[in-house]
């Protein structure tokens, strides 16, 4: 089975965190979205039509996947997936025939012959959809399409509960010295490489806690699954909630309540994270606090684009882009969104809830970041700090979210009412 995974026009509503990343690197679960639907198709090949920014940094990521590439697309029958959907639990039956599967009224997957894929470019690929959908036969598709960000982390609890089972997650071994379970023991998984201390917590009621290669577990760390500490990571006398999932080399600290964390970001010391999605290299300093609950109850409200769109929602926090830096004590409001390499500086009160990327926050309003290369000289830095480095297909992804045109600086949609402690 061969799929392509192209990205449609509403990938922008999940910024900043597709601002720098496909939209099926997004995680949900313990995998990203991508990893879901090459298995969710039994995929044994897997290209890609995206932005033409981002055609670099996927080919130096994976030299061997068709990225852009018309000859690939039409050398045979192939499945076009939308980047967006979040597939579901079950395998869906292809038909042999040319067919569209649809969810909400929107393209998930198209099943197609290579005669259909000639006229398919990164730039025709949303007329060519459209077509199909009127000119093949339809059927449900299941699962659902994610349109913003907030939506990744609602989900977030049960797909780690159903990728948990879905990876055949081996049978646990004998436990930590000094650890204490609460809750069934089939629903724990730790990696013979992790690293747990006595006197940390895993409670299994509510379902798995997966811990990666490699990870860190201090003591007094508590783990309340489902949740899943990624490679690497490290855990320093932590409180992770349900819902939550931290990517790889993560160094968390604090209270983390339903959220995700991409991977490489630092929340290292006390403070509040809820509700949230945390993109890559991201530096949140001690007593950084995020809202994610109006004291009133009502619905959350969020700057997206140009526009404000009510998320329906009572519990929303903040969508923080790559390389973003929050100083000490810097307060959060509900329905945050902050850029990539924005930094926002402690000011004794709520931040603004658009921070746009590449600008500073502080006591004397926003500023833009003019000097792009120190910025990026100072990203190399962290990323090295982790044994990382700076690609050249990376650093133009970041030049070209800093070349866009300036995001007006505003305090948008006004103060929400929030959570109190």
């Amino acid at each position: 089975m061969r799929i392509c995974v192209y990205e449609d026009h509403r990938t922008a509503d999940l910024g900043p965190l597709t601002l720098t990343r496909p939209a099926a690197d997004l995680l949900c679960g313990l995998t990203s979205l991508g990893e879901k639907q090459a298995r969710h198709f039994a995929a044994g090949e897997v290209g890609y039509l995206c932005r033409p920014e981002l055609a670099d940094l996927l080919r130096a990521r994976d030299p061997r996947a068709a990225v852009n590439d018309p000859a690939w697309l039409r050398a045979g029958p192939t499945v076009l997936v939308n980047a967006r959907w979040l597939a579901p639990a079950d395998t869906t039956k292809l038909p042999a025939a040319p067919f569209v599967g649809l969810c909400d009224g929107e393209v998930a997957f198209a099943v197609l012959d290579a005669r259909r894929l000639h006229a398919v470019t990164p730039a025709t690929v949303a007329d060519c959809l459209a077509d199909w959908a009127q000119a093949l036969p339809t059927g449900d598709a299941g699962g659902c399409l994610i349109r913003y960000p907030w939506e990744l982390v609602e989900h977030n609890a049960d797909q780690i509960a159903r990728d948990f089972e879905a990876t055949g997650t081996p049978s646990p071994g004998p436990l930590p010295a000094g650890f204490a379970l609460v809750g069934p023991a089939e629903r724990l998984f730790i990696h013979p490489s992790a690293t747990v201390e006595p006197m940390v917590v895993a409670d299994t009621t509510g379902g798995p806690v997966w811990v990666g290669p490699g990870a860190v577990v201090t003591a007094f760390t508590r783990l309340e699954g489902p949740c899943a500490v990624g490679a690497g990571t490290h855990l320093n006398g932590a409180r992770i909630r349900a819902g939550t999932t931290l990517g790889p080399h993560c160094r968390i600290g604090g209270e983390v309540e339903c959220s995700i964390v991409q991977g490489f970001s630092n929340k290292s010391h006390d403070g509040f994270l809820g509700h949230s999605y945390v993109g890559e290299w991201v530096n949140l300093a001690a007593g950084t606090a995020t809202a994610d609950l109006r004291f009133d109850y009502r619905p959350i409200s969020v700057r997206v684009g140009d526009g404000i769109v009510s998320t329906g929602r009572t519990k929303v926090g903040s969508a923080i882009g790559d390389h973003a830096r929050a100083g000490l004590g810097v307060l959060l409001d509900c329905g945050s969104t902050v850029g990539a390499f924005a930094t926002v500086l402690p000011t004794g009160t709520l931040a603004p809830r658009a921070v746009p990327s590449f600008t500073r926050y502080g006591p004397a309003g926003f500023a833009p970041v003019e000097d792009v290369d120190a910025a990026l000289a100072a990203a190399d830095i962290m990323m090295r700090r982790r044994g990382r480095v700076l690609t050249p297909a990376l650093r133009a992804v970041y030049r070209a979210v800093a070349g866009r045109p300036a995001e007006v600086a505003r305090p948008a949609v006004g103060p929400a009412l929030r959570k109190t402690a």
